[in-house]
């Protein structure tokens, strides 16, 4: 089977999109950004890859047992390739002990870091079992980084292994993990994901269907912040701006008015009714209102980025947020709990000062046309789409907006776009 395939190099996130030679999305692929741009560009191309398996194997055994299975065999293979992170994660930071750490010391650590991880196997291995799909996270960074973080915190003590040499060692070792060229493929995980569901026959055939499907890759187009790391030849680099317009066309083909608000920058762009963009405006000075802003906050709180929206939401009395420089966030954050504002209330302030800011910039491009889509990783903030809506409605009445939840992904499927049009 041919493929064609767009890679979005971002500043917070690195993405990819597999399409086939008739322009469908045969798989995804994300993973955080890191100072390895090649490696993160190669982890999001694998998930991509493993998302395509995924996507042939539900043809086969959706046939003959539903997509209960499936989504069960997917969580396997999921838990699998954690494991395997984390006992990687769990060696370097053993490895790091040894030669990092003072003689008095190592002994409470290792049996610290020996309990933390013990726990945090049963805990995956618990959640499996009861079939917990709750949201989290797409990032192993994230999932085992706040597991580490409360277990190091229950279990810290000045006189022995103390909480903060704990978090150091974590610190140390998740980078190196996180560029290791570890083994997290389709071939090398599913067989122990069948074996974790009692490999069901329906399963196991539709597996071994899949499998013997080979996947072509026939061309590569690259985009994003990083773009320039690709190894792609200069002709198969585009801008990021032509890739939003272009991913937001293929997914909403009545889309004239696009707004993306990534990690680094914000983009409001104009685009016809073909995908070409006929205006636009970037904010690319700094990362005041852009997801890199929001991480910032939820760090500050304590609290994980995908928890900002919801609790947001539940605000009855938005502050007035006076900035959203990066710099300045936390002060007026710390200022502003000091005054006894309710978090939530503070929170929906936040929001509503980064889309405020997001308008300015779409205001600069013409405004809002009647068919308007939001993209990139704060589109799956409920609390910024709810801010948004609010005041397009307040600015421009009535407008249809357009909002997919495979958002993140717009750069990355016009880029892909791009490839297969090149190829043809």
């Amino acid at each position: 089977m041919d493929c064609f395939i767009g890679i979005d190099l971002g500043s917070t996130t690195t993405k990819a999109v597999m399409l086939d030679s008739h322009g469908e999305v045969l798989g995804r692929g994300i993973t955080n950004s890191r100072s390895d741009y090649d490696r993160a560009a190669e982890v999001a191309k694998t998930e991509a890859i493993i998302t395509a398996r995924f996507n042939l194997l539900r043809r086969e055994v959706e046939k003959v047992a539903g997509t209960e299975l499936l989504e069960q065999l997917l969580e396997a293979f999921r838990l699998e390739q954690l494991l395997v992170q984390l006992g990687r994660l769990e060696e370097l930071i053993h490895d790091e002990i040894g030669g990092g750490v003072s003689p008095d010391l190592q002994g409470a650590a290792r049996e610290g870091v020996e309990h933390i991880f013990r726990k945090i196997r049963h805990e995956e291995d618990a959640r499996f079992n009861a079939n917990d799909r709750r949201r989290r996270s797409d990032f192993f960074r994230d999932i085992v980084g706040s597991a580490y973080f409360r277990l190091a915190e229950e279990i810290g003590n000045e006189g022995g292994a103390s909480f903060d040499l704990l978090l150091s060692l974590y610190d140390k070792c998740i980078i190196l993990v996180e560029n290791e060229p570890l083994e997290l493929g389709f071939h090398q995980h599913i067989d122990p994901a069948l074996a974790r569901i009692g490999e069901p026959p329906a399963a196991r055939k539709g597996v071994q269907e899949a499998a013997s499907i080979p996947l072509n890759v026939q061309s590569s187009v690259g985009t994003g912040y990083g773009r320039v790391r690709l190894p792609f030849p200069k002709e198969n680099i585009r801008s990021e701006i032509l890739c939003h317009g272009l991913g937001a066309h293929m997914m909403f083909p009545g889309t004239r008015s696009v707004l993306d608000i990534g990690g680094q920058d914000t983009k409001a762009i104009q685009i016809d009714a073909s995908g070409i963009v006929t205006r636009f405006q970037m904010n690319d000075r700094c990362a005041a209102g852009c997801g890199r802003y929001l991480g910032y906050i939820a760090d500050e709180m304590n609290i994980g980025l995908h928890e900002l929206g919801p609790m947001a939401s539940k605000s009855t009395r938005p502050v007035r947020i006076n900035s959203t420089c990066t710099v300045f966030a936390g002060a007026e954050l710390r200022e502003r709990l000091s005054l006894g504002e309710a978090r939530e209330d503070i929170l929906a302030g936040l929001h509503r000062a980064v889309i405020l800011r997001a308008m300015s910039l779409l205001a600069r491009t013409g405004g809002v046309d009647d068919e308007f889509t939001f993209t990139g990783g704060v589109a799956r903030n409920e609390a910024a789409v709810s801010a948004l809506r609010q005041l397009i409605e307040e600015n421009y009445g009535q407008r249809t907006l357009n909002i997919s939840p495979s958002s993140i992904y717009t750069g990355a499927l016009g880029g892909a776009v791009f490839a297969l049009r090149g190829a043809a």
